[in-house]
C-alpha cells in the first residue's frame, strides 16, 4: 500500500494563555523530518497518514499526535512541571599507567578540559578514577531514546571513535549543543545532542590552554549601582540605552536550559525590550517624557520611580531617504544554522520593505574584506536578495577591516537629507588585525565622525562577543540587537524598522537631581556601563546614546524617603567644612529631571526639563510590568536589593501588567520566568 503523503498545517499554542508559541519543534517520530513554528505559531509539514508527529518546547509538555484524514492540527501545550532529562555522550580520557596522585601532571582530554566549566555540561569519570572513560551530561527538555551524541568536526560528521581520538591540542573551537539547538541546527539526528569541533588552522592559532579561551561568551564586567545619599551626591547622570540585546540573549539562555553569567544580565536593556503606553510627543522636541512614583513592589519600605522617553512614531514611508551598507560576518566561526543562515533570512525582512529612493550595499569580511554589491536601488530586491542568498562561510575574522571597507563605501555615497548607516551582523569573534575591545572602541570612534550611524546586530552563541559589540554600539552612535530567532528577527526589521533604522535625537543624557528633604538615598537600577560624570551632562562633546523613531527608553530608581531607617545605608562622618543647606521652597518636589539631546545633523545640544511632585500612585500596567522585568534581572544577577522577593512575586506583577499585549511579548515573558524556575 503506498503511504498517502499530504501537507499538514496547524497552530501551536500554550494551554495557560491560548497565546501562539513561535519556534514550536514538530518532529514525525522516527524520521528526520521536522519543521518548527513560526511567529504566529503557525507549522507546515509533510506527513503521511499514521505518521507520528511530536510537538515540543522548552518547559511545555511534550504531545503526541497521529495523522489521520484531516489536514489542520491544532496543538495545546501545557507547561512541564518535570525535571529535566538528561542526554548523555561518552567522551574518552587518555589511558595511562600513573595513579591518581599524579593525574595532574597528565595532558588533558576534551572531557576533562569541559568539566564544570560549560553551562549545562556535566562531565563525570564512570567510577570516580581517571583511568576510565569520561561521561559529557548535556542537559534539555528533549526526550529521546538514544544515549549517543551527533559529532561534528569541520562541517562533517565523525564516529564516536574518531571523536575519541582527537587531540586537545589540535582542536581550536568546540561547541557543546543540546538537544533543542541541536534540532534547530541539524535536524532530528541533532536531538540526541550535538558536540561540534573545528580544527586548528595554520594561522591566526589561539592558545587554548584554558577552556575560557574556547567555548566562551564575553561580557563586559558590571559593578551593580549601589544607594547614594542625596545630601552627598543629589545629582545622577547617565547616557539612554536603547538597546535590546540583553533580554533576547538571556531568552535565548533560558530556552536552551543554560546557566546566565551575572554578567549578561543589563537589566535596562531587559526594561526596554517592552514597549510601554507612552504618549507620543505634541511639541517641537521629538520625545514626550513621562514620570510615575509608586510603593516599591518588592520593598515597602522605599518608592519606585519611573522616567519615560517615547520618540516621535514616523511611518516607513515618511522616512527619509536610505545609504544603508550591510556589513556580515561570512567567518568560518558563522557557519552554524543560528548565524549565517539565519541571518541571511532576518536582513530578507528588511529588503522586502526597502524603497526605490533606498540604496544599499554589501560588504563581506573574513580573512579580508570586499564588496560584493555595489549601492543598489532597494526596488532591485531580487539583485539584493541573490547577493545574500550567495553568502558562505569560511576563514578568519577580519572585522577591523570590514568596518574600515563599509564606513569607506558609505561615506562615498553619503546622503546629506537622509539616513546614513552601516548594518554589522556578527558573532563579534574578531581575530585578525584591530580586534581587542579597546581597537575596536578607538577604530569606531574615528568612524563615526563621518556622520554614518551604526546598528550592530548579534548572532549564534558559544563564542558571541557581547562586549565587542555593545563597544561597537555604544561608541558607534548606534543600537544592538541579538537576534536569536525569526521571531526577534520579525521584531527587529519588521515593528521596529524605523527605530532601528532612523535617529531622530543623539547624544541623549538624562540628569536627575533629588530633592534632599523629601529623598535620603537613591539608587538607579541598570544603566552601569552608561554612567556620566555630572559635569559631562552639558558637555557638548560627550557623546551618549541615540533615539529611533518610534522607540521607548525606561529608566528606573528605587529611592529611600527621608526619615526611614535602611540597612542598604551605612553611617557617614558629619562633614567638617560643608555644611548643606537645603531649600525651603521646593517643599512639594520629589525631584527635577533635565533631558539634553541634539537633533541627528547638528552639534550643539537642547535642554528640556520636568519636575516631579511628591505623589505616589496606584502602579500602572506599565510601571507593574516594567518592575516584574527588573525584579527577574535583579534576580537573575543575584543582586543585594531584590529584597528576597520569590519568582512568584515576578509573574504576579507581569500578569497585573500584561495589559494589551497584542504582540505576545509580555506573555512570552511570563513563560520564560516560569521556565526558569522549572529549571533552577
Amino acid at each position: 500500500m503506498i503511504a498517502q503523503e499530504k501537507i499538514i498545517t496547524g497552530t501551536v499554542t500554550t494551554a495557560i494563555d491560548g497565546l501562539p508559541l513561535p519556534g514550536a519543534s514538530i518532529i514525525i517520530k522516527g524520521s528526520t523530518v521536522g519543521a518548527q513554528t513560526d511567529f504566529d505559531g503557525n507549522f507546515k509539514l509533510n506527513a503521511n497518514v499514521g505518521d507520528i508527529i511530536e510537538v515540543s518546547y522548552v518547559g511545555m509538555q511534550t504531545q503526541q499526535l497521529i495523522i489521520g484524514a484531516i489536514l489542520i492540527y491544532d496543538v495545546i501545550l501545557k507547561e512541564d512541571q518535570s525535571s529535566l532529562d538528561e542526554i548523555v555522550v561518552v567522551a574518552y580520557g587518555v589511558s595511562t599507567r600513573h595513579g591518581y596522585t599524579n593525574y595532574s601532571k597528565l595532558k588533558p582530554t576534551i572531557a576533562s578540559k569541559l568539566s564544570g566549566k560549560v553551562s549545562g555540561v556535566l562531565v563525570t569519570n564512570s567510577n570516580g578514577t581517571p583511568r576510565t572513560s569520561s561521561n559529557i551530561v548535556i542537559r534539555d527538555s528533549a526526550s529521546v531514546n538514544s544515549k549517543e551524541a551527533l559529532y561534528i568536526l569541520n562541517g562533517k560528521p565523525i564516529s564516536e571513535s574518531e571523536f575519541r581520538n582527537i587531540k586537545t591540542d589540535k582542536i581550536k573551537h568546540i561547541e557543546i549543543l543540546n538537544a533543542l539547538q541541536g534540532h534547530a541546527i541539524y535536524g532530528y539526528e541533532g536531538t540526541k545532542g550535538v558536540i561540534v569541533l573545528r580544527t586548528k588552522g595554520y594561522k591566526n592559532n589561539i592558545n587554548f590552554e584554558d577552556i575560557d579561551n574556547f567555548l566562551n561568551e564575553t561580557y563586559t564586567q558590571i559593578e551593580e549601582n549601589s544607594f547614594k545619599r542625596t545630601n552627598l551626591a543629589a545629582l545622577s547622570t547617565f547616557s539612554i540605552d536603547v538597546d535590546k540585546a540583553g533580554y533576547s540573549n538571556v531568552r535565548r539562555m533560558i530556552n536552551n536550559g543554560e546557566t546566565i553569567p551575572p554578567n549578561a544580565v543589563k537589566l535596562e536593556e531587559m526594561v526596554n525590550y517592552f514597549n510601554y503606553n507612552y504618549p507620543q510627543p505634541t511639541d517641537e522636541h521629538p520625545f514626550s517624557i513621562n514620570t510615575e512614583v509608586v510603593t516599591t513592589p518588592w520593598h515597602k519600605d522605599t518608592q519606585l520611580v519611573r522616567i519615560g522617553l517615547q520618540g516621535k512614531t514616523y511611518e516607513n514611508a515618511e522616512l527619509p531617504a536610505s545609504n544603508l551598507t550591510f556589513l556580515i560576518d561570512v567567518s568560518g566561526s558563522m557557519g552554524s544554522q543560528n548565524k549565517l543562515p539565519l541571518l541571511k533570512s532576518a536582513f530578507k525582512l528588511l529588503v522586502n520593505q526597502l524603497r526605490e529612493k533606498d540604496k544599499v550595499s554589501i560588504v563581506v569580511y573574513a580573512g579580508a574584506a570586499g564588496v560584493v554589491l555595489e549601492p543598489t536601488s532597494g526596488n532591485e530586491k531580487e539583485t539584493i536578495l541573490s547577493a545574500l542568498d550567495k553568502l558562505n562561510y569560511g576563514g578568519s575574522t577580519a572585522g577591523g577591516a570590514g568596518i574600515e571597507l563599509a564606513y569607506q563605501l558609505a561615506e562615498k555615497n553619503f546622503k546629506k537629507t537622509g539616513n546614513n548607516r552601516v548594518i554589522l551582523a556578527t558573532d563579534g569573534d574578531f581575530n585578525v588585525g584591530a580586534s581587542s575591545d579597546n581597537d575596536m572602541q578607538t577604530l569606531i570612534e574615528e568612524k563615526r565622525k563621518s556622520g554614518v550611524f551604526l546598528s550592530v546586530l548579534g548572532f549564534g552563541y558559544g563564542n558571541y562577543k557581547d562586549s565587542k559589540l555593545e563597544t561597537l554600539a555604544d561608541k558607534g552612535n548606534g543600537n544592538h540587537a541579538y537576534i536569536d530567532n525569526m521571531q526577534e528577527a520579525q521584531k527587529v526589521f519588521g515593528k521596529e524598522f524605523g527605530g532601528t533604522l532612523f535617529t531622530i535625537a543623539k547624544d541623549v543624557k538624562i540628569q536627575v537631581e533629588f530633592n534632599p528633604r523629601k529623598v535620603q538615598a537613591y539608587r538607579l537600577i541598570g544603566y552601569e556601563n552608561r554612567l556620566l560624570a555630572d559635569e559631562e551632562f552639558i558637555d557638548d562633546t560627550k557623546d551618549a546614546g541615540e533615539l529611533g523613531s518610534g522607540h521607548t527608553v525606561t529608566a528606573l530608581y528605587e529611592i529611600i524617603p527621608v526619615g526611614i531607617k535602611s540597612d542598604y545605608l551605612k553611617k557617614v562622618s558629619d562633614l567638617k567644612y560643608t555644611k548643606s543647606e537645603v531649600a525651603s521652597n521646593y517643599e512639594d518636589e520629589l525631584f527635577t529631571v533635565k533631558f539634553r539631546y541634539k537633533k541627528p545633523n547638528e552639534d550643539k545640544s537642547i535642554e528640556m526639563v520636568h519636575v516631579q511632585n511628591d505623589i505616589i500612585t496606584e502602579a500602572s500596567d506599565d510601571m507593574n510590568f516594567a518592575s516584574a522585568v527588573a525584579l527577574f534581572g535583579m534576580q537573575l544577577r543575584h543582586s543585594k536589593y531584590f529584597n528576597s522577593a520569590s519568582s512568584s512575586k515576578v509573574i504576579a506583577l507581569a500578569n497585573n501588567g500584561r495589559g494589551e499585549d497584542k504582540d505576545g511579548y509580555r506573555a512570552e515573558f511570563i513563560r520564560l520566568v516560569k521556565s526558569y524556575d522549572i529549571l533552577n
